[in-house]
Formats: C-alpha cells, sequence, structure tokens
C-alpha cells in the first residue's frame, strides 16, 4: 500500500546538449544557447516537391483541403477551393493513383518559386502550376497562386 508513495530516484541529466541550469532539455538547443534562431536555408525543389505533393492530393480529394490553409494566403486558398469545388483533377475510377511527373520549378527572385508538375491520371494527363512566397515575420511559405487544367 505505501508503494506508490516511495521516493523515486532522480534521473541523472546528462551535461551536455543543456544550457539551462535547472537540468531541463530545451527543444531547440541552439536557440535556446545562443538566444538566436537558426537561419533557415530553403531549398527551392525540395519545397517545390515536397508542396507539389500535398497540392495534388488535395486536388484529387486524398487530402482535406483545411490542411493547406495555413500553407496558403487568402487569395490563394481562393483558387485552390474553388478548383476542388469544380473537381479540377477527378479520378477516373477509384483504383486511379495520381503520378506526379518532375517538378519544374524556378526563383524568379530569393523570396519566391513558381513550380508546375504533370500530374498522370488514368488516361488523363493534368498540369499543375503554384507559386510560394515567404511572407510575414517569420518567413513562413505561402502559396499565393494555384491553376490546374
Amino acid at each position: 500500500m505505501t508503494a506508490h508513495l516511495t521516493a523515486r530516484p532522480h534521473r541523472r541529466v546528462r551535461a551536455s546538449g543543456s544550457c539551462d541550469p535547472a537540468g531541463r532539455r530545451p527543444r531547440r538547443p541552439r536557440v535556446a544557447c545562443t538566444g538566436t534562431a537558426v537561419p533557415h536555408e530553403h531549398d527551392p525543389r525540395a519545397l517545390a516537391a515536397r508542396f507539389a505533393h500535398q497540392l495534388v492530393e488535395v486536388l484529387t480529394g486524398a487530402r482535406p483541403s483545411g490542411q493547406l490553409m495555413r500553407h496558403t494566403s487568402l487569395d490563394g486558398y481562393g483558387q485552390l477551393a474553388s478548383l476542388v469545388r469544380a473537381g479540377a483533377l477527378r479520378r477516373g475510377g477509384p483504383a486511379d493513383r495520381p503520378r506526379l511527373g518532375p517538378v519544374h520549378d524556378r526563383s524568379p527572385s530569393p523570396d519566391a518559386v513558381e513550380a508546375c508538375v504533370r500530374v498522370d491520371l488514368g488516361r488523363r494527363h493534368h498540369m499543375v502550376a503554384f507559386r510560394l512566397e515567404q511572407r510575414g515575420p517569420a518567413g513562413q511559405w505561402q502559396c499565393t497562386a494555384v491553376e490546374a487544367r
């Protein structure tokens, strides 16, 4: 009965990687120790490829459009929602899975990426184009324009 009241020995906290005198480990050690944010370098090709995959999932109905809301501007989300309502990328049948071709991208400026990708759905082929821009004080990437044909 008194087993639950007995004191447990404290875990040992390693000194390496911790700047907090209380012994807690910070979530982002570099930020906690230096007091400055870690600079984010982006790879436009990887960024465009990841977003293209998520965008096609939304357009084909495999993912709800609300999941991309925080990654789109107000105008971009309006365009995306109208494409979803119009059924821009309809599947030919339940077995048709979208296949993405290579993502072609370019950066007209350091804070913008424009990309397009070919999407094969069964016998039909579609093109999806979008623009990502770095916005806000945190520099978050947001989709500002979407087109699909």
